[in-house]
Parts: structure tokens; C-alpha cells; sequence
């Protein structure tokens, strides 16, 4: 538990990476973190071929490694390589306020999941426990109601609800899917919002249809 304690707490730290682009435009966070990913990547791969390389990544992240990222055979990167990937993923492929909103809803709820589940959870729920994803979803709505919109109507609030449940039942989905929640989660989450407003946008084109624009634009 304190390794996963540890964990969450330095996972907690990526919340700079939403909280960065919110201030900082497009190309100035994507300049920021390709060079951080590639350097990330380079690293947590390499060490697997260089052992000094092996040594030195050991020394700052051992205690806190998994054992499939410790798995030499494997080799695997580790989910804070997933965490760059994801965020330079979610950058370039969604529009901003969904790209913040989903990675937010990572950092957060994926940590109140862990932490949650590991300390309280008793019922099993697909590869999790249904304490854990209750807090994963709760926390997450949270995270909806304070992140930024595009207008500020009920809908978007409604879209990022249900991306949020979208998220948590990845989430709980992890090992059968074999996939890094560090990367299914965001992912899954704007995809399904991205959805959502696309979803609106035909139902209700009046009203809606230029949010849906003003995001896509």
C-alpha cells in the first residue's frame, strides 16, 4: 500500500500537465511535452538494453515499479511513460476543454480509485472492486463540474457525467483489456465526450449546434 501510496501521490503531479494547458496554448505545451515524452520514453525503454541506463532508472522509480514494468522479459514501459503519451495524444487529437477535462479526470479519480479500493474495497467489480470505482466515478464528477466549458450549457456538464461513468468502467476494465489505464482511460473519456457533443449537436442543432462548432473549430 505505501508503494501505491507513493505512486498516486507522484501521479498526482501530472495534474500540471491540465492545469499548464489551460494557460498556455497549443503549440507551447506541445513544445513543452514531445521533448519531456521522447526523453521519458527513451529512458524507461532504454533501460532495458543499457544497464547502466537500468541502474540509474532504478535508482529514482524502482520502489514504486509494478512488477510487469519491472519484467525484463517483457519490456514494457512504465505508466508514467503512458502518462506523457496520453497527454500528447489527448493534446493533438481532441479539442482543449475535452483534453483537459479527460486528463484531469485521470490524474484524480484514477488515484481516488486506487487509494479508494485498496483501503475500502470488498466487493469485486470486473478486474476491480465496486468501492473503487465508485470513488473513480464520484471523483470524476467532480472533476466535470469545475472543468471548463465551452458554454456552460446543462448538456456539457451531462456529457462529461457520462464520459466519467464511460471512464470508471475502463478503468475497472484494465487487466482484460490489457491496457495502460494511463492511457485507455483519457482516451476513452474524450472519445466518448467528443461523441457526446457530436450526439447533441444532431438532437438539439439549434441550440447546440454552434457549441458544437465552437468546439470543433
Amino acid at each position: 500500500m505505501s508503494g501505491e501510496l507513493t505512486r498516486k501521490i507522484i501521479h498526482l503531479f501530472s495534474l500540471s500537465i491540465p492545469i499548464g494547458y489551460y494557460y498556455l496554448s497549443y503549440r507551447t505545451t506541445l513544445t513543452i511535452l514531445i521533448p519531456l515524452t521522447i526523453i521519458a520514453v527513451f529512458v524507461d525503454y532504454g533501460r532495458f538494453y543499457f544497464t547502466w541506463l537500468n541502474k540509474f532508472f532504478l535508482s529514482l522509480v524502482g520502489p514504486i515499479l509494478r512488477p510487469h514494468e519491472r519484467d525484463g522479459s517483457r519490456k514494457l514501459i512504465s505508466g508514467g511513460s503512458f502518462i506523457f503519451i496520453s497527454a500528447c495524444f489527448c493534446i493533438i487529437v481532441f479539442p482543449k476543454v475535452i483534453a483537459i477535462t479527460a486528463f484531469a479526470i485521470l490524474i484524480i479519480s484514477d488515484a481516488s480509485s486506487a487509494l479508494i479500493g485498496r483501503s475500502f474495497g470488498k466487493h469485486h467489480f470486473l478486474d476491480k472492486s465496486l468501492e473503487g470505482t465508485l470513488a473513480f466515478i464520484g471523483t470524476a464528477w467532480i472533476v466535470v463540474a469545475v472543468t471548463p466549458k465551452v458554454n456552460g450549457r446543462w448538456e456539457e456538464y451531462l456529457i462529461g457525467a457520462a464520459a466519467a461513468i464511460i471512464g470508471g468502467i475502463i478503468e475497472a476494465s484494465s487487466v482484460t483489456l490489457h491496457a495502460d489505464d494511463n492511457f485507455s482511460v483519457p482516451i476513452s473519456i474524450g472519445i466518448s465526450m467528443w461523441l457526446g457533443y457530436f450526439l447533441f449537436s444532431i438532437l438539439s442543432p439549434s441550440s447546440f449546434g454552434q457549441i458544437y462548432n465552437a468546439l470543433a473549430g
